[in-house]
């Protein structure tokens, strides 16, 4: 992932509007800052241009989404013109923190190209603190205006922490992180699995909702954060709420 965008403009001003928790969680660290600094210093312009809101972002995802769905993909952003256009710079209009099941890649199910989603994998779509920084940096940087958690049917994450599997390496750590979803959908009725899948869903939308960068865009009305569940079979990705 390229971090080079030349209009990038942290001001001092923006960065203490957003406070220490915009540092803590990683927008200006492992080598951002002096790359911010530069960045500052040549082209003083804001971090997220309004040229397409959260409403209309989030709808341009479920329209390509509903491409893939009926064969009617149209592969859009994916010429070698594009490449060398977003070769200088990036300016998403989604971020997507999807599961790292090979099943789902994003720019394919979502029919979008070159430069147009801010891609975070990690099995069971969770919100570590990395990905909560690199969502941060994708949002208040770059500019996207829609944030999607993507979870999916039979993800194995989920059933492997529904089953108390016995995992080696750090596997588990991923496990400790969705049992808490777990636990809260077992009351539910109909398929557990699914439950808790959409349950781990909604718990990472909230965990991004409670970072202090992310919530101040969306009190600005300038970003959206929202569940969505991929089923397996049919390619859809329905909204969870």
């Amino acid at each position: 992932m390229s971090m080079q965008h030349p209009k990038i403009n942290l001001s001092r001003r923006t960065l203490f509007k957003f406070g220490a928790g915009a540092i803590g969680t990683g927008v200006l660290t492992a080598g951002l800052g002096s790359n911010l600094l530069a960045a500052e210093k040549k082209a003083p312009v804001t971090p997220a241009e309004d040229d397409i809101t959260p409403d209309k972002a989030l709808q341009e995802l479920l329209d390509g989404n509903d491409r893939f769905v009926k064969s009617k993909r149209r592969n859009p952003n994916q010429t070698q013109s594009r490449l060398v256009e977003v070769a200088k710079s990036q300016k998403p209009f989604a971020s997507i923190l999807g599961c790292a099941d090979s099943r789902v890649p994003s720019e394919i199910v979502f029919d979008q190209g070159l430069g147009d989603l801010f891609v975070c994998r990690i099995a069971g779509n969770i919100a570590t603190p990395q990905q909560i920084g690199s969502l941060e940096f994708g949002s208040l940087v770059l500019g996207s205006k829609v944030i999607m958690v993507v979870g999916h049917e039979r993800c194995g994450a989920v059933d492997a922490a529904i089953k108390g599997a016995q995992v080696p390496g750090r596997i588990g750590t991923l496990l400790e992180a969705i049992k808490p979803s777990v636990e809260s959908s077992k009351k539910q009725t109909g398929d557990k699995l699914e439950n808790a899948c959409k349950a781990n869903i909604l718990a990472q939308v909230e965990e991004l909702k409670s970072s202090s960068v992310l919530s101040e865009l969306i009190k600005a009305e300038k970003l959206k954060i929202v569940g969505g569940y991929y089923d397996l079979d049919t390619g859809r990705i329905s909204l969870v709420s």
